[in-house]
């Protein structure tokens, strides 16, 4: 088996592939160019689009060069799969600004000095923009039948759910194998890598290319990756894990990867970071906890810098002390008309994931604490003199969450 093949199935990075066989002959014959596509709805990309960057990262290693599709074109008309609506359709200068952000991220993880790695980027909007309907509906659409679309998830499972598709949306998937077979013919790449909800967008482009041009291409898909407790990798009570520091602080992030559930530990160790899988193997029966923080740290040098990772370590064992001022802490403003309701009001104005109930709950059983003093009555309402000091408060719900409250 080609090494990038075997080490892509070792890191758990492998779902399936199109031909493993013809696709390991071509990885071990020359350097290839390798896709993968990322639509521009946001300004920054978020941890759920991780896997596929260490994807890029781990081709650079193997002697590939790395393809970065950002989705001007197709981020215009939205991907159908996984997704139980139409997405909200965002402005060309706003896609534009999203794309330029989303930029930033890829050249911190992919090498550049070599100029036969160097990652390329392109937007499909160059060629996606041009295009002649009528022409494309002749040359392209004759390959696609509705029999066969139906028959893929993103379309089925919607159709299933009775919940409405648009037109638009419909198109995508052939939208998508038209950049793998514009890409094969401009960049020479014959290989597309995507998430497991992509198969049916990329077996389409292999089959356009093979019927256009009668090149042989690709496809390698990895598994969706959800975390043990059955949540989707890459969303907090706190919202999305954002990769642009100026939308998640490098503490927020080292926080999120030293709060891996016990059973993802290893697994994310393999995937997320650059520690050999012999490494990995050698110190797997260490404390889980030692194992979570070498887990956060490196997640967070590879995105913010070995500087930043220590900070946040340093500053996550400070202000897990019993009696730490919490002033290190990334800021929340809380306004005056939600800090003059009781204290159950801003803990769910805070952390809306947990229900007032269960802060009722948490506040019965000293789990609650302002300034590392107990709340024991849930009508308590913050003295806004307690903000004269140091001009913050620090939040404490029960040992894992603390929070440094301004106004």
């Amino acid at each position: 088996m080609n090494n990038f093949l075997k080490e892509f199935k070792d890191r758990g990075y492998f779902y399936q592939c199109t031909d493993e066989i013809g696709l390991s002959k071509l990885l071990n014959s020359r350097s290839n160019n390798v896709y993968i596509g990322f639509d521009s709805t946001a300004p920054s990309l978020h941890v759920g689009s991780l896997l596929q960057i260490m994807c890029l990262r781990l081709l650079q290693k193997h002697g590939h060069r790395p393809i970065v599709l950002l989705g001007g074109g197709t981020t215009r008309i939205g991907d159908p799969s996984g997704k139980k609506e139409t997405r909200k359709i965002i402005s060309e200068k706003q896609i534009e600004n999203n794309i330029n952000n989303i930029k930033k991220v890829f050249k911190i993880f992919l090498k550049t000095e070599n100029s036969k790695l160097k990652p390329v980027f392109v937007n499909n909007y160059k060629w996606l923009g041009k295009l002649n309907y009528i022409k494309f509906l002749r040359n392209i659409g004759r390959h696609f039948t509705i029999n066969k679309m139906l028959s893929f998830d993103s379309v089925k499972l919607r159709l299933e759910r009775e919940q409405s598709l648009s037109y638009m949306e419909f198109n995508y998937m052939i939208l998508q194998a038209y950049d793998f077979y514009e890409l094969n013919k401009t960049n020479k790449c014959n290989l597309q890598i995507g998430g497991s909800d992509q198969w049916g967008n990329i077996v389409n482009g292999v089959e356009l290319i093979k019927r256009e041009s009668g090149n042989q291409a690709y496809g390698l898909t990895t598994p969706l990756i959800t975390l043990a407790s059955g949540t989707k990798m890459g969303k907090t009570e706190q919202g999305a894990v954002w990769l642009n520091k100026d939308m998640l602080s490098p503490y927020d992030y080292w926080q999120f990867w030293r709060n891996t559930d016990d059973r993802d530990v290893l697994k994310f160790l393999k995937m997320f970071t650059d520690l050999s899988l012999n490494e990995i193997e050698n110190i797997k029966d260490k404390n889980i906890n030692d194992l979570k923080i070498l887990l956060a740290n490196n997640a967070t040098e590879m995105l913010h810098g070995k500087k930043e990772a220590k900070k946040s370590e340093k500053l996550a064992k400070n202000t897990f002390k019993e009696n730490s001022t919490g002033e290190n802490l990334p800021g929340i403003k809380i306004k005056n008309d939600i800090l003059s309701k009781n204290i159950v009001e801003v803990i769910s104005f805070v952390n809306n994931s947990i229900s007032k109930s269960e802060i009722r709950r948490l506040i019965k059983s000293n789990a609650v604490k302002i300034d590392n003093k107990n709340i024991q009555n849930e009508k308590y309402v913050i003295d806004p003199n307690q903000f004269t000091d140091k001009g913050f408060i620090k939040l404490s719900i029960g040992k894992k969450k603390h929070y440094k409250i301004m106004n």
